[in-house]
């Protein structure tokens, strides 16, 4: 059972998706350390109460940043959860991101703060739950994307999958003794779907096996996968997934 209350560190907070767990988790009494480049980005996307939230708290800096991320990480004493959704803007003229680098370098920086913090602090246990945002089609187990999208992934989204494929395996390989990736459909700013309308599959990445088998979909809004990930992976924190990729989608 997890704690009362915890204390989380988001990246990629402006972003639709941790967006989204960010709101709840704060809506749920959790303590939220938010790392923006520009935080006056992230007020404009929340409301005067959760703004004004005595349990929120925004450092400036960058999450390619070592030392910004070793700051966050005992901002509001040490974090029991951190939720990663950092990611690039798509430049179409290039078929690639802004950043085509970003996810994995995203990844190496935030590795390297866990291990600074823990000679630093000398605290070698530190050991915060990693939940990870990633994509659709970059199993190497299975084929996780319909037919009809396979074309699609290998143009506009090729570039943008080839970053997030590289990031996973940075903390596949990684010691971190409590991850879990997620790798939802592609993304829509729709509305809250009906109860009931997320499906899910979860993957061994390390075993390489299927654990339940997955129908891949087509979609997902930002705001189902945040409230996936609220539900599963910070108020229940189901081991299940602890060292799994979990596909959702509609």
């Amino acid at each position: 059972m997890p704690s009362p209350t915890r204390t989380i560190f988001f990246l990629g907070a402006t972003g639709g998706v941790a967006l989204s767990v960010l709101r709840r988790s704060l809506a749920a009494g959790h303590t939220c350390v938010t790392l923006c480049r520009t935080p006056s980005k992230l007020q404009g996307l929340l409301d005067e109460a959760e703004t004004k939230s005595a349990n929120l708290t925004t450092e400036q800096g960058n999450a390619l940043n070592v030392d910004d991320i070793v700051r966050c990480l005992n901002a509001r004493g040490p974090v029991d959860t951190i939720v990663s959704s950092i990611g690039g803007y798509m430049q179409y003229s290039k078929m690639e991101n802004d950043d085509p680098h970003v996810c994995e370098n995203g990844m190496k920086a935030l590795l390297q703060a866990l291990s600074q913090y823990r000679t630093e602090k000398n605290k070698h246990d530190f050991s915060p739950r990693l939940l990870v945002v990633s994509t659709t089609g970059v199993s190497d187990v299975v084929r996780r994307i319909p037919v009809l999208l396979i074309p699609l992934y290998a143009t506009l989204i090729k570039s943008p999958a080839k970053d997030k494929a590289a990031m996973e395996k940075l903390l596949i390989k990684s010691d971190e003794k409590a991850w879990t990736i997620v790798r939802p459909s592609i993304f829509t700013d729709g509305p809250e779907a009906a109860p009931g309308t997320v499906t899910e599959g979860i993957e061994d990445p390390v075993a390489g096996v299927d654990i339940v088998p997955f129908v891949a979909g087509y979609t997902i809004s930002r705001l189902d996968v945040g409230k996936w990930i609220f539900e599963n992976l910070v108020q229940k924190e189901e081991e299940k997934y602890v060292k799994k990729a979990v596909m959702i989608s509609y």
